[in-house]
Protein backbone atom coordinates (compact mmCIF):
# COMPACT_ATOMS: atom_id res chain seq x y z
CA UNK A 1 0.00 0.00 0.00
CA UNK A 2 0.97 3.67 -0.25
CA UNK A 3 1.55 5.72 2.90
CA UNK A 4 3.11 9.00 3.97
CA UNK A 5 6.34 8.05 5.70
CA UNK A 6 8.70 10.04 7.94
CA UNK A 7 12.33 9.91 6.83
CA UNK A 8 13.74 12.68 9.02
CA UNK A 9 13.32 16.37 9.66
CA UNK A 10 11.13 17.99 6.97
CA UNK A 11 11.29 14.81 4.88
CA UNK A 12 7.90 13.16 4.32
CA UNK A 13 7.58 10.79 1.35
CA UNK A 14 4.76 8.82 -0.25
CA UNK A 15 6.21 5.30 -0.11
CA UNK A 16 5.04 1.79 -0.85
CA UNK A 17 4.97 -0.18 2.41
CA UNK A 18 3.58 -3.49 3.62
CA UNK A 19 -0.17 -3.79 4.08
CA UNK A 20 -1.27 -4.03 7.71
CA UNK A 21 -2.56 -7.36 9.04
CA UNK A 22 -4.56 -8.53 12.04
CA UNK A 23 -2.09 -8.93 14.92
CA UNK A 24 -4.51 -9.33 17.84
CA UNK A 25 -8.10 -10.61 18.09
CA UNK A 26 -9.28 -7.09 19.03
CA UNK A 27 -7.85 -5.58 15.81
CA UNK A 28 -9.63 -4.41 12.70
CA UNK A 29 -8.32 -3.27 9.33
CA UNK A 30 -9.90 -0.33 7.53
CA UNK A 31 -9.58 0.87 3.97
CA UNK A 32 -8.94 4.57 4.48
CA UNK A 33 -11.39 6.81 2.61
CA UNK A 34 -10.28 10.13 4.10
CA UNK A 35 -7.48 11.34 6.35
CA UNK A 36 -6.05 14.75 7.22
CA UNK A 37 -2.87 16.60 8.08
CA UNK A 38 -2.99 18.01 11.60
CA UNK A 39 -1.05 20.92 13.06
CA UNK A 40 0.40 18.41 15.52
CA UNK A 41 1.89 16.53 12.56
CA UNK A 42 4.06 19.57 11.93
CA UNK A 43 5.78 18.99 15.29
CA UNK A 44 6.87 15.62 13.88
CA UNK A 45 7.71 17.23 10.54
CA UNK A 46 10.05 19.61 12.39
CA UNK A 47 11.46 16.70 14.44
CA UNK A 48 10.45 18.31 17.73
CA UNK A 49 8.83 15.18 19.19
CA UNK A 50 11.29 12.52 20.39
CA UNK A 51 11.40 8.87 19.35
CA UNK A 52 10.46 9.20 15.68
CA UNK A 53 12.18 6.66 13.43
CA UNK A 54 12.71 6.67 9.66
CA UNK A 55 9.94 4.56 8.18
CA UNK A 56 7.24 5.63 10.65
CA UNK A 57 3.86 6.18 9.00
CA UNK A 58 2.29 9.56 9.74
CA UNK A 59 -1.25 10.62 10.59
CA UNK A 60 -3.86 10.45 13.33
CA UNK A 61 -7.02 11.88 11.73
CA UNK A 62 -8.45 8.97 9.79
CA UNK A 63 -11.67 7.24 8.77
CA UNK A 64 -12.65 4.48 6.42
CA UNK A 65 -14.46 1.23 5.75
CA UNK A 66 -13.86 -1.92 7.79
CA UNK A 67 -12.45 -4.67 5.58
CA UNK A 68 -11.29 -7.19 8.18
CA UNK A 69 -12.23 -7.81 11.81
CA UNK A 70 -10.44 -9.80 14.51
CA UNK A 71 -12.38 -12.46 16.35
CA UNK A 72 -12.70 -10.44 19.58
CA UNK A 73 -13.93 -7.31 17.78
CA UNK A 74 -16.69 -8.97 15.77
CA UNK A 75 -19.33 -8.15 18.35
CA UNK A 76 -18.67 -4.44 17.84
CA UNK A 77 -17.68 -4.20 14.17
CA UNK A 78 -18.36 -5.94 10.90
CA UNK A 79 -17.06 -5.69 7.37
CA UNK A 80 -18.51 -2.72 5.55
CA UNK A 81 -18.96 -0.50 8.63
CA UNK A 82 -17.88 3.10 8.12
CA UNK A 83 -15.92 4.30 11.11
CA UNK A 84 -13.97 7.31 12.28
CA UNK A 85 -10.83 6.36 14.21
CA UNK A 86 -10.10 8.51 17.29
CA UNK A 87 -6.44 9.49 17.57
CA UNK A 88 -6.34 8.10 21.12
CA UNK A 89 -6.25 4.30 21.35
CA UNK A 90 -8.37 3.06 24.26
CA UNK A 91 -8.87 -0.32 25.90
CA UNK A 92 -12.16 0.53 27.62
CA UNK A 93 -11.44 -1.60 30.69
CA UNK A 94 -8.58 0.01 32.66
CA UNK A 95 -9.32 2.31 35.60
CA UNK A 96 -8.74 5.51 33.60
CA UNK A 97 -11.00 4.37 30.75
CA UNK A 98 -13.72 3.45 33.24
CA UNK A 99 -13.44 7.00 34.63
CA UNK A 100 -13.80 8.46 31.13
CA UNK A 101 -10.19 9.64 31.03
CA UNK A 102 -9.65 8.03 27.64
CA UNK A 103 -6.48 9.89 26.62
CA UNK A 104 -4.58 8.47 29.58
CA UNK A 105 -5.61 4.84 29.03
CA UNK A 106 -3.26 2.68 31.09
CA UNK A 107 -3.11 -0.20 28.62
CA UNK A 108 -2.57 0.90 25.04
CA UNK A 109 0.88 2.53 25.06
CA UNK A 110 3.13 -0.29 23.91
CA UNK A 111 6.21 1.66 25.05
CA UNK A 112 4.89 2.41 28.52
CA UNK A 113 8.28 2.00 30.20
CA UNK A 114 9.88 4.66 27.97
CA UNK A 115 6.91 7.02 28.34
CA UNK A 116 6.91 6.55 32.13
CA UNK A 117 10.52 7.79 32.23
CA UNK A 118 9.71 10.87 30.15
CA UNK A 119 6.32 11.84 31.58
CA UNK A 120 6.34 10.24 35.03
CA UNK A 121 3.37 8.16 33.90
CA UNK A 122 2.47 7.16 30.35
CA UNK A 123 -0.64 8.28 28.52
CA UNK A 124 -2.60 6.33 25.94
CA UNK A 125 -1.19 5.00 22.72
CA UNK A 126 -1.66 7.39 19.79
CA UNK A 127 -1.68 6.75 16.07
CA UNK A 128 1.31 7.94 14.07
CA UNK A 129 2.91 9.92 16.88
CA UNK A 130 6.33 8.47 17.64
CA UNK A 131 7.61 5.64 19.77
CA UNK A 132 6.85 7.70 22.86
CA UNK A 133 3.11 7.09 22.37
CA UNK A 134 3.36 3.45 21.38
CA UNK A 135 4.95 3.53 17.94
CA UNK A 136 1.67 2.74 16.16
CA UNK A 137 1.60 3.28 12.38
CA UNK A 138 -0.54 6.26 11.43
CA UNK A 139 -3.51 6.64 9.14
CA UNK A 140 -2.12 8.73 6.26
CA UNK A 141 -2.18 5.54 4.24
CA UNK A 142 -4.42 3.38 2.09
CA UNK A 143 -5.08 0.95 4.95
CA UNK A 144 -4.82 1.16 8.74
CA UNK A 145 -4.70 -1.44 11.46
CA UNK A 146 -6.89 -0.32 14.35
CA UNK A 147 -5.83 -1.95 17.64
CA UNK A 148 -8.46 -2.32 20.37
CA UNK A 149 -10.90 -1.71 17.53
CA UNK A 150 -13.90 -2.84 19.57
CA UNK A 151 -13.38 0.35 21.61
CA UNK A 152 -11.35 2.61 19.30
CA UNK A 153 -13.94 3.55 16.72
CA UNK A 154 -16.90 5.85 16.03
CA UNK A 155 -19.58 4.39 13.76
CA UNK A 156 -20.79 6.79 11.08
CA UNK A 157 -24.56 7.09 10.68
CA UNK A 158 -26.04 6.79 7.20
CA UNK A 159 -26.34 10.03 5.30
CA UNK A 160 -23.25 11.79 6.66
CA UNK A 161 -20.28 12.51 4.41
CA UNK A 162 -16.66 11.85 5.28
CA UNK A 163 -16.06 15.59 5.45
CA UNK A 164 -18.80 16.04 8.07
CA UNK A 165 -17.43 13.43 10.47
CA UNK A 166 -13.70 13.02 9.76
CA UNK A 167 -12.72 15.63 12.34
CA UNK A 168 -14.42 13.69 15.14
CA UNK A 169 -11.07 11.88 15.11
CA UNK A 170 -9.31 14.85 16.71
CA UNK A 171 -9.77 18.56 16.02
CA UNK A 172 -13.52 18.86 16.70
CA UNK A 173 -13.49 17.14 20.12
CA UNK A 174 -10.17 18.86 20.87
CA UNK A 175 -11.67 22.31 20.27
CA UNK A 176 -14.81 21.27 22.15
CA UNK A 177 -12.88 19.95 25.17
CA UNK A 178 -10.85 23.16 25.23
CA UNK A 179 -14.07 25.16 25.52
CA UNK A 180 -15.75 22.79 27.99
CA UNK A 181 -12.69 23.03 30.27
CA UNK A 182 -13.39 26.76 30.51
CA UNK A 183 -16.71 26.24 32.35
CA UNK A 184 -18.22 28.96 30.15
CA UNK A 185 -20.89 31.14 31.75
CA UNK A 186 -23.33 33.43 29.86
CA UNK A 187 -21.43 36.63 30.77
CA UNK A 188 -17.98 35.26 29.90
CA UNK A 189 -15.50 36.64 27.43
CA UNK A 190 -13.43 33.81 25.96
CA UNK A 191 -10.16 34.68 24.22
CA UNK A 192 -8.62 32.10 21.87
CA UNK A 193 -5.02 32.30 20.70
CA UNK A 194 -4.48 30.61 17.33
CA UNK A 195 -7.02 30.36 14.50
CA UNK A 196 -5.76 27.15 12.97
CA UNK A 197 -8.11 24.15 12.75
CA UNK A 198 -8.31 23.51 16.52
CA UNK A 199 -8.74 27.22 17.22
CA UNK A 200 -11.58 27.38 14.68
CA UNK A 201 -13.34 24.47 16.39
CA UNK A 202 -12.79 26.08 19.80
CA UNK A 203 -14.33 29.34 18.55
CA UNK A 204 -17.49 27.61 17.38
CA UNK A 205 -17.60 25.49 20.52
CA UNK A 206 -17.40 28.54 22.76
CA UNK A 207 -20.21 30.16 20.78
CA UNK A 208 -22.36 27.01 21.05
CA UNK A 209 -21.67 26.84 24.79
CA UNK A 210 -23.06 30.35 25.23
CA UNK A 211 -20.10 32.69 25.70
CA UNK A 212 -21.12 36.35 25.62
CA UNK A 213 -18.03 37.34 23.62
CA UNK A 214 -15.45 35.25 21.77
CA UNK A 215 -12.18 36.88 20.70
CA UNK A 216 -9.78 35.20 18.27
CA UNK A 217 -6.09 36.09 17.95
CA UNK A 218 -3.91 35.31 14.92
CA UNK A 219 -1.98 37.09 12.17
CA UNK A 220 -3.19 35.44 8.94
CA UNK A 221 -6.10 37.16 7.13
CA UNK A 222 -7.64 33.89 5.92
CA UNK A 223 -7.69 32.45 9.43
CA UNK A 224 -9.02 35.65 10.96
CA UNK A 225 -11.72 35.81 8.28
CA UNK A 226 -12.80 32.25 9.06
CA UNK A 227 -12.85 33.10 12.77
CA UNK A 228 -15.02 36.16 12.16
CA UNK A 229 -17.41 34.04 10.09
CA UNK A 230 -17.76 31.78 13.14
CA UNK A 231 -18.82 34.67 15.37
CA UNK A 232 -15.53 35.88 16.84
CA UNK A 233 -14.12 39.38 17.26
CA UNK A 234 -10.63 39.20 15.76
CA UNK A 235 -7.23 40.61 16.73
CA UNK A 236 -4.27 40.60 14.35
CA UNK A 237 -1.29 40.51 16.70
CA UNK A 238 1.01 41.96 14.02
CA UNK A 239 -1.13 45.08 13.73
CA UNK A 240 -2.18 45.85 17.32
CA UNK A 241 -1.34 45.03 20.92
CA UNK A 242 -3.15 41.92 22.04
CA UNK A 243 -3.09 42.96 25.70
CA UNK A 244 -4.32 46.49 25.04
CA UNK A 245 -7.09 45.29 22.74
CA UNK A 246 -8.26 42.57 25.14
CA UNK A 247 -8.40 45.05 28.00
CA UNK A 248 -10.33 47.48 25.80
CA UNK A 249 -12.86 44.77 24.84
CA UNK A 250 -13.35 43.74 28.48
CA UNK A 251 -13.51 47.12 30.18
CA UNK A 252 -10.02 46.64 31.61
CA UNK A 253 -10.92 43.38 33.40
CA UNK A 254 -9.33 40.94 30.96
CA UNK A 255 -10.96 37.84 29.43
CA UNK A 256 -12.60 35.46 31.87
CA UNK A 257 -11.37 32.37 30.04
CA UNK A 258 -8.35 31.91 27.75
CA UNK A 259 -7.58 29.08 25.31
CA UNK A 260 -4.10 28.31 23.96
CA UNK A 261 -4.69 26.66 20.57
CA UNK A 262 -1.11 27.39 19.48
CA UNK A 263 1.13 25.28 21.68
CA UNK A 264 4.84 24.74 21.43
CA UNK A 265 5.57 26.61 18.19
CA UNK A 266 4.46 30.19 18.83
CA UNK A 267 5.21 32.49 15.89
CA UNK A 268 8.67 34.05 16.19
CA UNK A 269 8.71 37.80 15.54
CA UNK A 270 10.35 41.07 16.51
CA UNK A 271 7.05 42.24 17.97
CA UNK A 272 7.25 39.38 20.47
CA UNK A 273 10.78 39.61 21.92
CA UNK A 274 10.31 36.62 24.21
CA UNK A 275 9.84 34.39 21.15
CA UNK A 276 13.28 35.42 19.89
CA UNK A 277 14.80 34.40 23.22
CA UNK A 278 12.86 31.13 23.17
CA UNK A 279 14.05 30.36 19.64
CA UNK A 280 17.66 31.00 20.65
CA UNK A 281 17.26 28.68 23.64
CA UNK A 282 15.81 26.00 21.39
CA UNK A 283 18.83 26.22 19.10
CA UNK A 284 21.25 25.60 21.96
CA UNK A 285 18.91 22.98 23.52
CA UNK A 286 18.12 24.95 26.69
CA UNK A 287 14.37 24.84 26.06
CA UNK A 288 11.98 22.61 24.12
CA UNK A 289 9.05 24.90 23.41
CA UNK A 290 8.15 28.55 22.83
CA UNK A 291 5.51 29.40 25.47
CA UNK A 292 4.77 32.98 24.39
CA UNK A 293 1.01 32.36 24.32
CA UNK A 294 1.02 30.87 27.82
CA UNK A 295 2.85 33.91 29.17
CA UNK A 296 0.47 36.32 27.46
CA UNK A 297 -2.63 34.45 28.66
CA UNK A 298 -1.36 34.39 32.24
CA UNK A 299 -0.69 38.12 32.14
CA UNK A 300 -3.97 39.26 30.60
CA UNK A 301 -6.47 36.76 32.03
CA UNK A 302 -8.92 38.10 34.58
CA UNK A 303 -8.13 37.06 38.18
CA UNK A 304 -9.84 33.77 39.14
CA UNK A 305 -10.02 32.93 35.43
CA UNK A 306 -9.34 29.67 33.62
CA UNK A 307 -6.58 28.87 31.15
CA UNK A 308 -7.38 25.93 28.84
CA UNK A 309 -4.47 24.46 26.90
CA UNK A 310 -5.25 22.10 24.01
CA UNK A 311 -2.05 23.21 22.22
CA UNK A 312 0.65 20.55 22.27
CA UNK A 313 3.79 21.06 24.37
CA UNK A 314 6.68 18.62 24.21
CA UNK A 315 8.84 19.29 27.24
CA UNK A 316 10.52 22.11 29.14
CA UNK A 317 9.52 25.77 28.93
CA UNK A 318 11.30 28.73 30.49
CA UNK A 319 10.33 32.05 32.09
CA UNK A 320 6.80 30.93 32.90
CA UNK A 321 5.36 33.48 35.37
CA UNK A 322 4.10 31.08 38.03
CA UNK A 323 3.86 33.91 40.52
CA UNK A 324 1.16 35.51 38.40
CA UNK A 325 -0.73 32.21 38.18
CA UNK A 326 -0.72 31.82 41.95
CA UNK A 327 -1.43 35.42 42.93
CA UNK A 328 -4.24 35.83 40.38
CA UNK A 329 -5.80 32.51 41.39
CA UNK A 330 -5.80 31.12 37.86
CA UNK A 331 -6.79 27.56 37.02
CA UNK A 332 -4.90 25.74 34.26
CA UNK A 333 -6.54 22.80 32.50
CA UNK A 334 -4.69 20.79 29.87
CA UNK A 335 -4.51 17.37 28.29
CA UNK A 336 -4.76 15.24 25.21
CA UNK A 337 -8.41 14.94 24.19
CA UNK A 338 -10.71 12.37 25.76
CA UNK A 339 -12.33 11.85 22.34
CA UNK A 340 -14.90 9.25 23.40
CA UNK A 341 -16.17 11.49 26.20
CA UNK A 342 -17.55 13.95 23.64
CA UNK A 343 -18.41 11.77 20.63
CA UNK A 344 -22.11 11.13 21.24
CA UNK A 345 -22.93 14.79 21.86
CA UNK A 346 -20.87 16.09 18.95
CA UNK A 347 -22.23 13.51 16.52
CA UNK A 348 -25.76 14.56 17.50
CA UNK A 349 -24.88 18.22 16.92
CA UNK A 350 -23.53 17.37 13.47
CA UNK A 351 -26.67 15.40 12.58
CA UNK A 352 -28.88 18.28 13.81
CA UNK A 353 -26.90 20.82 11.79
CA UNK A 354 -25.62 22.79 14.78
CA UNK A 355 -22.12 22.47 13.36
CA UNK A 356 -20.65 21.22 10.08
CA UNK A 357 -16.92 20.72 10.69
CA UNK A 358 -16.20 20.60 6.95
CA UNK A 359 -16.11 24.44 6.92
CA UNK A 360 -12.42 24.30 7.88
CA UNK A 361 -11.29 22.34 4.79
CA UNK A 362 -9.36 24.45 2.28
CA UNK A 363 -7.52 21.73 0.32
CA UNK A 364 -8.47 18.20 -0.77
CA UNK A 365 -5.80 16.21 -2.62
CA UNK A 366 -4.67 12.65 -3.28
CA UNK A 367 -2.33 10.83 -0.93
CA UNK A 368 0.50 11.16 -3.44
CA UNK A 369 0.32 14.94 -3.04
CA UNK A 370 0.74 14.69 0.74
CA UNK A 371 4.47 15.55 0.90
CA UNK A 372 3.89 18.76 -1.07
CA UNK A 373 0.91 19.65 1.10
CA UNK A 374 3.01 19.26 4.26
CA UNK A 375 5.22 22.07 2.95
CA UNK A 376 2.28 24.23 1.86
CA UNK A 377 0.53 23.74 5.21
CA UNK A 378 3.74 24.43 7.15
CA UNK A 379 4.49 27.57 5.13
CA UNK A 380 0.84 28.74 5.29
CA UNK A 381 0.75 29.17 1.52
CA UNK A 382 -2.26 29.30 -0.78
CA UNK A 383 -4.62 30.14 2.10
CA UNK A 384 -4.10 26.64 3.49
CA UNK A 385 -5.88 25.99 6.79
CA UNK A 386 -6.84 22.31 6.64
CA UNK A 387 -5.79 19.55 4.24
CA UNK A 388 -7.83 16.41 3.59
CA UNK A 389 -6.14 13.52 1.79
CA UNK A 390 -7.99 10.95 -0.31
CA UNK A 391 -5.96 7.70 -0.62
Amino acid sequence: MRALVWHGKEDIRCDTVSDPTIEDPRDAIIKVTSCAICGSDLHLFHNLIPAMKPGDIMGHETMGEVVEVGSAAKGSLKKGDRIVVPFTITCGTCEQCRRGNWSVCETTNRNKEMADKVFGHAGAGLFGYSGLTGGYPGGQAEYLRVPYADQTHIKVPDGLTDEQVLFLSDILPTGWQAAVQCDIKPDDTVAIWGCGPVGQMAIRSAVLLGAKQVIAIDRLPERLGMAAAGGAITINFEEESVIERLNELTGGKGPDKCIDAVGMESHVGIGQPDTLLDRAKQVVMLENDRPHVLREMIYVCRPAGILSVPGVYSGLVDKLPMGLVMNKGLTIRTGQTHVKRWTEDLLRRIEEGQIDPSFVITHTVGLQDGPEMYNIFRNKQDGCIKVVLKP
